[in-house]
């Protein structure tokens, strides 16, 4: 029997190890160190990343490790336990894909059909962004779908039709805000209606209490439901405010802070443009116990301070939202059409402007709403911050690093990106994950922030993901 264990123990030892072929990718987490970006605008929502970065870019940029095609649809993507997760749409099927962060390979592919069509003749795919917690992945539809995945193999887990369960009239641009996990609880931004209400381009949808709805993660099941709001394209976020958690969401007429475990509303203070086609769609910034919000087809941007008035009691709207500041009528300080600003030691970072070529990369106060400094002829375009730094993203394809000065605008490295320039980069020697020999590029319209997890950097454009390298180099100790 003593000479049996060795070749016991071979034999254990062969049949743990997996099939020739079939060998499980090493995980971004495994390889790397880092954090994931599970959600929309990463880990806290608020497009911060703790990491390190590559800072002294090369002339021909971050080196590409991998680029891949993706479908229809806005849809940022997140990354949680080495998984990259895609959602987007092809043909009459939304797809949700778990791709390897590290190489790129598919994982596991599920699909639904869909027949949205955009009523302004914009793309039909999906705007909302995956959320993974707790081994479930969660999507939401562009057309109201909402699914709970396994994150191992993909396999249906629950899913509701909000458009049909809670009246939802379509939207102009259909559902765009992502969900959020607060506690033990999914909560959406849904603002449905009446049964056989009137469409939104009348101008006269009335809501029907069904603002924000929180699921069971687990099951689906609706845990609670309120709100008289309609909803809007900005994803709702969860702060800290004095001792104990407050909910904010920027629904179609304002701004709605409530209690997330109980769901109730605790203040709102309205904040929307008269034009019936406006939009809200930049996610609330809350720092300490105060939040912005802000818009660009007219109001701009406001700074309210939660008082305890809001936060301690369902006093009367808008008490508990107190003014600090707001945008006057001209020269408005912040205007962000659909990127969420970042906040860093006392400013804000964001791209203002309705338009391209109105648009302009600026740093402002946050307490007291000044321009420090406002950079033109970038476009539109997000950003994310990481390492004392922003990493800007033009919806032409360009990145730029950009540091987080609020003295003025110090552009540190560029790289473009895009289309037009896919031809002579000198990364477009590098193969997609697909074995496919054409060059990265980032078509108009890039319209994602950049997300950044395990030393990678993951920016989508109309048709593909590029990934590139900004593990730092060893860094000289300092004195």
């Amino acid at each position: 029997m003593t000479h049996a264990r060795p070749a016991l123990l071979a034999l254990l030892l062969l049949l743990a190890l997996p099939p020739a072929g079939l060998v499980a990718p090493a995980t971004a987490a495994e390889a790397r160190a880092g954090q994931d970006w599970p959600r929309f605008l990463g880990a806290e929502s608020d497009g911060r990343s703790e990491e390190e970065i590559l800072l002294d870019w090369p002339e021909a940029g971050p080196p590409v490790l991998w680029h891949r095609e993706v479908g229809e649809g806005y849809s940022a993507p997140t990354v949680a336990g080495g998984r990259l997760f895609v959602f987007d749409r092809v043909g009459d099927e939304a797809r949700l894909m778990a791709w390897d962060a590290t190489t790129g390979e598919t994982l596991w592919t599920t699909t639904y059909p869909t027949d949205y069509e955009d009523l302004y003749r914009y793309s039909g795919g999906p705007r909302a962004a995956p959320l993974v917690a707790d081994g479930r992945v969660f999507i939401y539809g562009v057309g109201g779908r909402l699914r709970a995945h396994d994150v191992d193999d993909g396999s249906l887990l629950w899913q509701v039709d909000t458009m049909e369960r809670y009246g939802v009239v379509q939207n102009f641009f259909g559902v765009g805000a992502s969900p959020m996990v607060e506690g033990d609880l999914l909560i959406v931004m849904v603002g449905g209606s009446p049964p056989d209400g009137p469409t939104i381009s009348s101008g006269s949808v009335q809501p029907n209490g069904s603002a924000l709805v929180a699921f069971d993660p687990a099951t689906g099941e609706e845990r609670w439901r309120f709100g008289g709001y309609l909803a809007s394209y900005s994803s709702p976020v969860a702060g800290s405010v004095g001792d104990r958690r407050v909910g904010f969401a920027f629904v179609r007429e304002g701004l709605l802070a409530f209690d997330p475990e109980a769901g109730s509303e605790l203040a709102f203070f309205p904040w929307r443009a008269k034009v019936l086609e406006s939009v809200n769609a930049a996610s609330p910034v809350v720092v300490d116990d105060t939040v912005l919000v802000t818009e660009c087809y007219g109001p701009g941007a406001v700074l309210l301070r939660v008082t305890d008035g809001g936060v301690g009691s369902t006093a009367t709207p808008p008490v508990g939202l107190e003014v600090v500041w707001q945008d006057p009528h001209r020269g408005k300080s912040l205007e962000s059409h659909w990127a969420t600003p970042i906040h860093h030691e006392g400013f804000l970072y964001g791209s203002s402007g309705r338009s391209s070529g109105e648009a302009t990369l600026r740093a402002v106060g946050l307490a007291t709403g000044r321009v420090a400094w406002s950079e033109a002829g970038l476009g539109r375009s997000t950003l994310s911050y990481a390492d004392g730094h922003l990493l800007v993203l033009t919806e032409t394809g360009r990145l730029l690093l950009v540091a987080a000065d609020p003295v003025r605008f110090r552009k540190i490295a560029e790289i473009d990106l895009g289309d037009h320039a896919a031809a002579t980069n000198e990364a477009a020697k590098t193969k997609g994950a697909s074995g496919d020999t054409d060059g990265p590029r980032l078509r108009f319209p890039a319209w994602n922030a950049p997300v950044l997890s395990h030393g990678r950097l993951y920016l989508r454009g109309k048709d593909q993901i590029v990934v590139l390298d900004l593990a730092p180099t060893e860094r000289p100790k300092s004195e």
